[in-house]
């Protein structure tokens, strides 16, 4: 079996994946993937994180639907289960649509109907694409909410917006106070600038971090790192997530 090209979910959290392989070795798969026949192998259509649960678990067969279906059948499928089953975050999902059209030549209406969205949820989703690599990937992380996103793509793109969404994190401004911030920079444009962008091998470093950290710790790790002042942020999944990640820290509750 091969994994879908149109795969939406560029990410999959190692805890949720070993989380998953737990449920399925206690209860056993409740929703079987969806394959499609492609020559003499199978290609996932819809159901990789779990394909990958069940490798982790080193099964050697999974309970699978078979269908007929196009290449942008297949794409739309396996968009349609991420965004109803699976939560893509936001970025993901814009990187989901933005496909269907490039690939499939599709208009956004086209696109939209075929996923079961709105025209207007489309549009607004591959919005979050104009936004600078940097802020992507805050979205991507879940440092930036998409109301925090829709402030940022009223700012003028460039530095004035990047130091913006910094702003957003390092202080935790929420969208309404983001918006006030937004409406100050506007009114002046001659602010100076209080932060420097991140060198290339700054940016590298502070990666390598991250997968370190992530690794390290078993779960999801954002280091958000400026000239000035940082944050790392460590996500968890429930009250026994938190304990062990306070034992692995050397931290009594």
């Amino acid at each position: 079996m091969e994994p879908s090209p149109y795969q939406a979910r560029r990410e999959i959290a190692p805890e949720q994946l070993q989380e998953l392989a737990e449920s399925i070795r206690a209860e056993g798969l409740l929703q079987p993937i969806v394959v499609r026949r492609q020559g003499d192998r199978f290609q996932l259509i819809a159901g990789e994180r779990r394909w990958r649960a069940f490798q982790l678990l080193k099964l050697k067969s999974i309970p699978a639907r078979l269908v007929e279906a196009s290449d942008a059948s297949s794409a739309a499928i396996g968009l349609i289960e991420n965004l109803q089953r699976e939560g893509l975050n936001p970025l993901e999902e814009a990187q989901g649509y933005a496909s269907l059209i490039r690939d499939f030549d599709l208009t956004q209406d086209t696109a939209a109907e075929r996923v079961g969205r709105g025209r207007a949820t489309v549009a607004n989703s591959l919005r979050l694409l104009s936004l600078e690599a940097e802020l992507q990937g805050y979205l991507a992380k879940g440092l930036l909410s998409v109301g925090h996103a829709k402030v940022l793509l009223g700012v003028e793109p460039g530095a004035a917006r990047t130091l913006l969404a910094r702003r957003i994190l390092e202080e935790g401004l929420s969208v309404r106070a983001a918006e006030k911030a937004a409406q100050a920079s506007r009114r002046a444009p001659g602010t100076p600038r209080t932060g420097r962008a991140a060198r290339p091998e700054d940016a590298a470093a502070v990666a390598g971090i991250e997968r370190k950290l992530t690794s390290h710790l078993g779960a999801r790790v954002a280091v958000l790192h400026t000239a000035r002042r940082g944050r790392i942020v460590i996500e968890y999944r429930g009250n026994e997530d938190l304990q062990r990640l306070l034992e692995k820290l050397g931290v009594e509750a």
